[in-house]
């Protein structure tokens, strides 16, 4: 990673974190998507919508974003896709160039690779939701910068919030230290369940990855499975 390591990374992310949380700006975002919804109907106090509706307005929230510079350089924002119920969510790292391009994730040869993943525990596309933690493709496919994860770490976390997935399956060391907070390698994170509020989080290599090194899909199986049978002994 060029610039600052990633330790520094998560230190700043650590500390936008703990600055958010004592000025109580946490909530500001639902709040200000509640209050739009609602005056765009005429009324006079917040509403409740629906998981869908709510990703709806996120979203729109999400396609005027100019919070960092990767809002001159995108052709779409990628938001997500998916089951708004969905039990399993899949975050990746950020979009890239034919994602950027159709404003869709994971599409291409990764997202062919994730679709089998998926359909090899016995689900579909439709039925999980896919996201990434940047909703803007860096150029280049560069990392991430601090200032971008911050800018777009309420987005994807809000979509967390909406969704109530069971399993979080972050795909790549990026998502993984991301959601986690750790700069612990994927090799290191991988393969167990860790816990993120009252969910349990996956991580396992990215489809990217296993492209090049197809030798590792047997460990993704063997991460997979346990995202499976967690989810059939789960509570429906």
């Amino acid at each position: 990673m060029s610039g600052k390591s990633l330790s520094g990374i998560i230190k700043d992310i650590k500390n936008f974190i703990a600055l958010e949380k004592e000025s109580g700006l946490d909530e500001v975002m639902l709040t200000s998507i509640l209050k739009s919804k609602s005056e765009t109907k005429g009324e006079s106090g917040p509403i409740l919508l629906d998981k869908k509706e709510r990703l709806k307005a996120l979203e729109e929230q999400a396609l005027g974003c100019k919070e960092c510079d990767l809002s001159e350089s995108r052709r779409n924002v990628v938001f997500g896709q998916g089951n708004p119920h969905a039990s399993l969510l899949f975050i990746g790292e950020a979009p890239g160039m034919e994602e950027d391009i159709q404003g869709k994730p994971f599409v291409g040869r990764a997202g062919t690779l994730l679709t089998k993943i998926i359909e090899a525990i016995g689900l579909k596309r439709e039925d999980v939701y896919i996201a990434n933690c940047l909703k803007c493709r860096p150029a280049q496919n560069r990392n991430p910068l601090p200032s971008e994860i911050i800018a777009c770490r309420s987005f994807f976390m809000k979509q967390i919030e909406i969704i109530e997935p069971k399993v979080i399956c972050c795909l790549g060391k990026f998502a993984a230290q991301t959601l986690l907070m750790t700069d612990e390698s994927i090799t290191r994170l991988r393969g167990k369940f860790y816990n993120f509020e009252d969910t349990k989080v996956m991580p396992t290599f990215h489809p990217a990855y296993l492209l090049r090194n197809p030798q590792d899909k047997r460990l993704v199986w063997e991460d997979m499975k346990k995202v499976r049978d967690h989810l059939k002994q789960s509570p429906a």
